[in-house]
């Protein structure tokens, strides 16, 4: 797995069990950050993603 991998907010969305509009509500609210594309697209680092689910696993344990 690359150090700067990133994933799209349809791989997110898996990772969460969650709808692709959720991901791109939480990187409007800065619960995430994300990057901007050329395209306009928005893509999440793996390493934070990886990061906020444990905290959000942790939360629910």
């Amino acid at each position: 797995m690359a150090a700067n991998e990133l994933l799209t907010p349809g791989e997110v969305a898996t990772m969460f069990r969650v709808n692709p509009k959720t991901v791109t509500r939480w990187a409007r609210a800065g619960k995430i950050s994300a990057v901007r594309t050329l395209g306009g697209h928005r893509r999440f680092q793996a390493t934070e993603i990886r990061r906020f689910l444990a905290e959000v696993e942790n939360l629910t344990a």
